[in-house]
C-alpha cells in the first residue's frame, strides 16, 4: 500500500509538473519567435489524470494544468550562423540568413542562394512533405511597412525556387512576410539584426 501510494505520487508530481511547464510552453508558444501564427500546437497528452483521486495531493484551492507533451528540440547551426536547422517531434525548420541569399535591402537571389535552397528542397523530399511554409522576416530598420514588403518579396523568391525544383502539384505552400516582427535576437546590436534578416522554410516530419 506504501509502495502504491508513493507509485501515484511520484506520478502526480511529474504530472503536474508536465501540466504547468506545458502550460508555460503554451504561453511561450505565442511570444516565441520560432512560432509565428500558423504553426502547429504540440501534441496532448497521453496519460489522463483523475484530479478527484483520494491519493493526488494537491494544495488548498490548486488544480491541475491541462498536461502536454513537451516537443524535443535539436537545433543546428552551421560556424558562420549563416543556416540553422531546427528538429522537434513534429516538423523541420531551416533559417537561413539574408546575407546569403540577398544583396543588400534586395529580394534577388544571389550566387550561393539556389544550392542552398535545393539542399532544403532534398530535405522536404526526404519527409514527404506535402505542406510547406515560406515565412520572411527583417530586422527593425527602416519602417515596418519597408520590413513588411521586403520580407515577403523574400519569401516568395524562396518559394519560387523550391517550386521550380521539386516540381510537385502535390505541395501546398503558405507564404507569408512578417517584417520585423518575431525576432530570434536582440536588434540593438548588428550580429543580432543579421540573425533576425532571414527567411525559414519549415515543413512536417515524416512519422516513425
Amino acid at each position: 500500500m506504501i509502495h502504491t501510494r508513493l507509485t501515484v505520487l511520484l506520478t502526480a508530481s511529474v504530472l503536474i509538473a508536465t501540466g504547468v511547464v506545458g502550460t508555460t510552453s503554451a504561453h511561450a508558444a505565442d511570444d516565441d519567435p520560432n512560432d509565428p501564427p500558423g504553426t502547429d500546437p504540440s501534441a496532448a497528452a497521453p496519460v489522463k489524470v483523475d484530479p478527484a483521486d483520494p491519493d493526488l495531493k494537491l494544495p488548498d484551492g490548486a488544480t491541475l494544468a491541462q498536461a502536454k507533451v513537451l516537443d524535443i528540440k535539436s537545433v543546428v547551426e552551421d560556424r558562420s550562423g549563416d543556416e540553422r536547422r531546427e528538429d522537434t517531434n513534429t516538423s523541420v525548420t531551416f533559417a537561413l540568413q539574408a546575407e546569403v541569399l540577398f544583396g543588400k535591402d534586395s529580394a534577388k537571389l544571389g550566387a550561393e542562394a539556389k544550392s542552398r535552397i535545393t539542399g532544403i528542397a532534398e530535405e522536404i523530399k526526404t519527409q514527404n512533405a506535402t505542406r510547406v511554409r515560406v515565412f520572411g522576416f527583417k530586422d527593425n530598420l527602416g519602417s515596418s511597412a519597408h520590413g513588411d514588403v521586403l520580407s515577403k518579396k523574400r519569401a516568395n523568391a524562396v518559394h519560387d525556387i523550391l517550386t521550380e525544383t521539386l516540381n510537385d502539384a502535390g505541395i501546398t505552400y503558405e507564404v507569408r512576410g512578417y517584417g520585423e516582427q518575431y525576432p530570434i535576437a536582440d536588434n540593438s546590436t548588428e550580429a543580432g539584426r543579421k540573425k533576425n534578416r532571414r527567411v525559414e522554410v519549415s515543413f512536417p516530419r515524416t512519422e516513425d
